[in-house]
């Protein structure tokens, strides 16, 4: 006779105590590391600044406002402001989700095994709130969601706490009861300090770095997860 497996995506099948399940967005939920880089490239050449790969890279995961206010530190530009310049890049970011964003490997099917285990969930970014809402719908995942935060509601962005200990008390639940998704170093060290557990889902060459000891857990992408491997 056939026995029926414990689901390893539903945690009531395996001894944990998580209420809720954060997911950072930008290289989570949706590739939207390129376009990033494209926009600010477009933008920024616009006031006379070539930003290469590397320097795009060197500031991938702050807030769009930080981003900006370190170029201008960096070249102070004159014929837009820099909060010109902050609008440019998001209304660039949305165009280009808008035409090509698609979700990272196993996203949907992770949402769907997550909601049918009546796990709350949410989404905490460095990402303005309207790319936030673009990406939602883009993807068709805005309806996974109980709560949608924006750093940029806050003094501070990742690697402070704020945006996750918000996204909690959005939600309802104790920061310990929380788990989270997060792809970047600066991320993963935000949602720690707020005292909850990570998982680390690194790109793929940035897979081996060590540092991404500080998370709990690594995978290699969000298809991988199991609450089992927790365990294990």
């Amino acid at each position: 006779r056939k026995m029926s497996m414990p689901d390893p995506l539903n945690p009531s099948a395996h001894t944990t105590t998580f209420q809720a399940v954060i997911f950072d967005m930008d290289g989570v939920l949706i590739d939207s590391e390129p376009l990033w880089r494209r926009a600010e490239r477009e933008v920024f050449g616009t006031v006379g600044i070539d930003l290469t790969k590397e320097m795009c890279i060197g500031t991938i995961k702050l807030r769009l406002d930080e981003v900006v206010a370190h170029w201008y530190k960096e070249f102070a530009w004159t014929g837009k402001t820099p909060r010109q310049v902050e609008e440019e890049v998001l209304s660039a970011m949305q165009r280009m989700v808008s035409e090509e964003g698609k979700p990272l490997k196993g996203v949907r099917e992770i949402l769907e095994r997550l909601q049918g285990a009546k796990l709350r969930l949410a989404i905490a970014s460095s990402s303005p709130f309207g790319l936030i809402d673009t990406v939602v719908d883009k993807l068709a995942i805005r309806d996974f969601f109980q709560v949608l935060c924006s750093a940029d509601a806050d003094a501070l962005g990742k690697p402070d706490p704020a945006v996750y200990l918000r996204t909690a008390e959005q939600l309802a639940v104790d920061p310990a009861a929380c788990l989270v998704f997060e792809d970047s170093l600066l991320g993963v060290r935000s949602a720690k300090s707020a005292g909850m557990t990570v998982v680390a889902v690194p790109a793929p060459d940035q897979y081996g770095d060590p540092q991404f000891g500080e998370a709990d857990f690594i995978i290699r992408s969000l298809s991988e997860f199991s609450f089992k491997i927790m365990e294990e």
